[in-house]
């Protein structure tokens, strides 16, 4: 079994389950520079306010790029891709990114 951001590679899975990897995979990456700027607080409610900011900002990463959040596709999921690797220059070293993005690649390229 091969695990990228909770989808199994050697079993099927669809858009649904790319798309929930990379709001994983965002969650996983800003958690804890959101810990950190509130470092008081209740782990569990600062747990789920980054979740949802997460989502929020694969959302609007959806609607920037005319992809449909709820039903993504092959295509919306590649362009939110490439919207996310360029967004995430101002915060993030290339190395992480492109670490980042070829692990969802390797999920979209099994669509």
């Amino acid at each position: 079994m091969v695990l990228i951001h909770s989808v199994d590679t050697e079993k099927p899975f669809g858009p649904i389950e790319v798309r929930n990897a990379i709001v994983e995979c965002f969650y996983q990456a800003h958690k804890e520079a959101v810990k950190q700027s509130f470092e008081a607080g209740d782990k569990k409610e600062l747990d789920k306010m980054t979740k949802d900011n997460i989502k929020h900002l694969i959302k609007k990463a959806f609607q920037e790029t005319s992809g449909d959040f709820e039903k993504p596709t092959k295509r919306s999921i590649i362009e939110v891709m490439d919207y996310l690797k360029e967004f995430s220059k101002s915060f993030r070293d290339d190395k992480t990114i492109e670490k980042n993005y070829n692990k969802i690649m390797i999920l979209v390229n099994k669509l």
